[in-house]
């Protein structure tokens, strides 16, 4: 079964794009269904792959890299939880950006869907420019 993107870009907390010391973060809430990805896809910020060992997420208080992501240790994305997914090494410009992000989903195969969010000029998230692609 295939979810098409435009219900994959619910996941995409708006407004949440940010900088943080050392990197950017963004949010995820899952309000479609509980599911376990086995397999983390390479996250794209402006068409630029991001390497998996630079990218991680964070579920009450874990941190997980994506190269680590496997069936033996999923990435879990329970019901109305919010995740965090965190960059190293990299802080955005202020302005829109276009995120990309991929799970591959234990029965359900590959899941891919894209965003545009924006950063204020303080490098913060900016709730009144996120939209979807």
């Amino acid at each position: 079964m295939q979810v098409p993107a435009f219900l994959l870009r619910r996941l995409y907390v708006k407004g949440s794009l940010r900088n943080e010391p050392g990197g950017f973060a963004f949010d995820l809430k899952n309000s479609l269904g509980s599911g376990y990805a086995e397999q983390v896809l390479p996250l794209t910020i402006d068409g630029a792959e991001v390497p998996p060992e630079r990218a991680t997420f964070s579920v009450d208080g874990e941190h997980v890299r994506f190269a680590d992501v496997s069936s033996e240790r999923p990435f879990t994305l329970a019901m109305n939880r919010v995740v965090t997914i965190g960059v190293d090494g990299t802080q955005l410009d202020a302005g829109k950006h276009k995120i990309g992000i991929g799970f591959v989903v234990t029965g359900m195969g590959k899941m891919q869907f894209d965003v545009t969010d924006a950063i204020g000029n303080d490098g913060s998230a900016r709730d009144d420019s996120a939209n979807d692609a």
